[in-house]
């Protein structure tokens, strides 16, 4: 922040005048005398004006650049989009999604995913996240995309990166019993645009509905080769970004990409 510069008369001609002046009157008042009052207090503080108007810029680091910087974390998370019925009637699709409340009693829809952990690759996470979220297991068909983006919490300021596959339904029954979560439910794939909270989340539902496409109408080769993936190595944080509140349009978070189909 630049110093704060009280202009002040180099000559002292004006600010004379007016001082005999007020002996003359017998009154006290502000102005050019308190101009003169500043000027000892610049020749012991040199970060103050000087008579002629210059600043010498030496205030603390700290409060010349500001507070300290946040410590940057970069985490990374797998989920997927698991799909009932992906080789039947289109109408006939649903997919499965958890809900949970914001802090204004909101329901909010998304995708199940969490961090990878140590030893997983991304294509396991989803696969686990998606059971203890949902309750369903689903076999990992193609890529959908990964979203990135920012947020801060807890002093620092978070990197987080999710990979997102498309699954197919396997086994099991939709259950609520994951702490985090408040619902699950089977919705179907033409309403997941509308459904879903997240801007970012919606672009990989449209993704998802081309892949469908492709494989009812060319087979599983007509998908996208997984990528290979290895097993993560190091522990991770576990950092939450702070969800939408009512009334606020959905985030359309940045940096957010799907498959190039």
């Amino acid at each position: 922040m630049p110093a704060t510069i009280t202009w002040v008369s180099a000559d002292g001609g004006e600010a004379n005048s007016g001082r005999r002046r007020r002996r003359r009157r017998g009154r006290r008042t502000s102005g050019p005398k308190a101009s003169h009052a500043e000027s000892p207090a610049a020749d012991n503080n040199p970060g103050a004006a000087t008579p002629t108007g210059r600043s010498a810029q030496s205030r603390p680091r700290s409060a010349r650049h500001g507070p300290d910087r946040l410590r940057t974390v970069h985490e990374t998370s797998a989920g997927g989009l698991v799909v009932d019925g992906i080789d039947g009637p289109r109408e006939e699709q649903v997919a499965a999604l958890i809900g949970r409340v914001d802090r204004r009693g909101r329901m909010l829809w998304s995708l199940p995913k969490g961090h990878i952990e140590v030893g997983e690759t991304a294509e396991q996470t989803a696969i686990r996240e998606v059971a203890e979220e949902t309750g369903v297991q689903g076999d990992v068909l193609a890529v959908l995309g990964s979203i990135d983006y920012w947020f801060v919490t807890d002093g620092r300021r978070v990197h987080k990166t999710v990979h997102h596959y498309l699954m197919r339904f396997s086994s099991g029954e939709l259950c609520d019993d994951d702490v985090e979560v408040t619902e699950v439910a089977w919705v179907p794939i033409r309403e997941l645009p509308s459904r879903l909270a997240y801007a970012d989340e919606r672009r990989l539902a449209l993704v998802a509905d081309e892949l469908i496409d492709r494989l009812q109408s060319d087979g599983p080769a007509a998908l996208p080769p997984l990528p290979v993936t290895a097993p993560w190595r190091r522990p991770q944080t576990h950092s939450r970004a702070r969800r939408t509140r009512a009334g606020e349009s959905s985030p359309d978070r940045k940096n957010g990409r799907g498959l190039d189909p």
